[in-house]
């Protein structure tokens, strides 16, 4: 059986690589339709709920946000417990959240329901690890590949119905589709995926909680002040107690032997740029595409009015069909180029397809130019490198370590910029609806994030086996 100190192929029991594809391919698909299919109808979910576009931010940073928690800390659960009974703790919470948004009567439960479905982004660490444990290394970046587009949407079709659903039967009808894949999903990982490793030690429970409480707090604030105020004291105890809990975070990590966050390589040249460069990306794009797009091009008047299928099958699927396209063809020539290299040309691409997004959003020809060059630089290349890299880059000693961290990173950029773009929106539309300067601002906010990225990237350190 393959240990978690030992993630050599070849110590590993022979596996069907399909099957073990093909279930795991399931069990990211279980999140990420949770996360793509209703962008689109975000709009329906604020009007069949009689909230505001505040609240229904606020539904998709906590998704996001307990993505984070649920990837750092069920992916270091893992190396306790195993990759799949872990697969499956994580797809019966995302069934149960699915069911309460089926179920939800107002929008505080929709969003209980949307913050267990985030937990399930643990699927994707779970699913790098067991590949990289499993199979070689020209096989493991073919499968990142693959499943890297996933990640992006299932090749823009999940966003096309999800807009569909919408406009016919409403949103709830999304979460019955993505509950009957989980089901399938968990059936596909009990049969196709190893059991997987085991190492010593314990959980670090109370990491996990500082953590997850220090995250909720400043991105609860950075989403809400623009309405409670900056200076309002519901904003600033948040942010107070956030920033406070995770100072008692990195502290107790320190002391920790079992912490579930190594400090060592969160303060390397190996960790903290990497983890910014997620963070920045994730923000800049996401916040855009599952926030400020479906608003913007939804919205008559300030936006360019179009049904929620439209808007999806205009705005949406370009950028995750050419993404299924270009991820596995990086996860290919990845190993060969260099990851550090293909992290570099998504940054410097995403930046540039950004460009004329920002400076025009009131053409729906620049919208759709744009979004579609994102598939390739940001939905193929920049995914799919950031997390083969993270993989280059952590410790033998530590295989899940910095995989984890990236993919925590992937979820606090995505909350972190729908935060802000929400923020952003709240801020320059006042009590009214949505204006065509407020989705400008949450543009430039995005454009902001992007450039950062660019920056940090240019800052990581090449693995040891990409150097001459």
């Amino acid at each position: 059986m393959t240990t978690v100190g030992d993630p050599s192929p070849a110590s590993a029991p022979p596996v069907r690589s399909t099957a073990l594809l093909t279930a795991l391919v399931l069990a990211v698909a279980g999140y990420q339709i949770n996360a793509t299919m209703l962008a689109p109808a975000l709009p329906n979910v604020i009007d069949s709920l009689e909230t505001t576009s505040g609240a229904g931010g606020l539904s998709q940073t906590l998704f996001f946000l307990f993505s984070a928690i649920g990837q750092v800390t069920l992916a270091r659960l893992s190396d306790h417990v195993g990759r799949r009974r872990m697969l499956q703790v994580t797809l019966v919470v995302a069934l149960v959240g699915e069911l309460i948004c089926v179920l939800a009567p107002n929008i505080e439960l929709f969003i209980i329901g949307r913050s267990l479905q985030g937990i399930s982004a643990a699927t994707f660490t779970l699913a790098y690890l067991t590949l990289h444990e499993s199979l070689s290394p020209q096989k493991f970046g073919r499968s990142l590949g693959i499943i890297t587009a996933v990640n992006g949407g299932i090749a823009g079709v999940d966003t096309v119905i999800g807009g569909s659903v919408a406009d016919s039967v409403g949103f709830r009808g999304i979460f019955l589709i993505t509950a009957l894949i989980t089901v399938i999903a968990l059936v596909a990982v009990h049969f196709w995926v190893p059991a997987g490793g085991t190492s010593a030690g314990r959980m670090d429970w109370t990491g996990a909680a500082l953590l997850g409480v220090g995250l909720t707090g400043i991105l609860l604030a950075l989403n809400e002040g623009s309405s409670w105020g900056w200076t309002s004291v519901p904003t600033l105890a948040l942010l107070i107690g956030g920033a406070l809990a995770l100072a008692l975070f990195a502290a107790a990590e320190r002391r920790d032997r079992n912490a579930i966050i190594d400090t060592s390589v969160l303060a390397s040249r190996a960790g903290w740029p990497l983890l910014l460069t997620t963070i920045f990306t994730l923000a800049g794009v996401f916040g855009m595409l599952n926030f400020t797009i479906p608003l913007l091009t939804q919205t008559s008047g300030a936006g360019y009015g179009l049904s929620a299928t439209m808007s999806a099958l205009l705005y949406l699927t370009p950028a995750s069909a050419l993404g299924v396209i270009a991820a596995p063809l990086v996860g290919h020539f990845g190993p060969r180029i260099g990851w550090r290299r293909s992290v570099l040309i998504g940054a410097a691409g995403t930046a540039a397809a950004l460009v004329p997004l920002v400076l025009a959003p009131q053409s729906p020809v620049v919208t759709f130019a744009a979004l579609a060059a994102l598939g390739i630089t940001y939905t193929g290349y920049m995914l799919t490198a950031l997390t083969g890299l993270a993989v280059a880059l952590a410790p033998e000693d530590k295989p899940g370590s910095l995989p984890g961290l990236n993919g925590a990173c992937f979820g606090i950029g995505a909350s972190l910029g729908i935060a802000v773009a929400a923020s952003a929106v709240t801020a320059a539309s006042g009590d009214g609806p949505p204006t065509a300067s407020a989705f400008h601002a949450a543009l430039w906010t995005a454009g902001g994030f992007v450039a950062l990225a660019l920056v940090t990237a240019l800052l990581i350190k090449t693995p040891q086996s990409e150097k001459n």
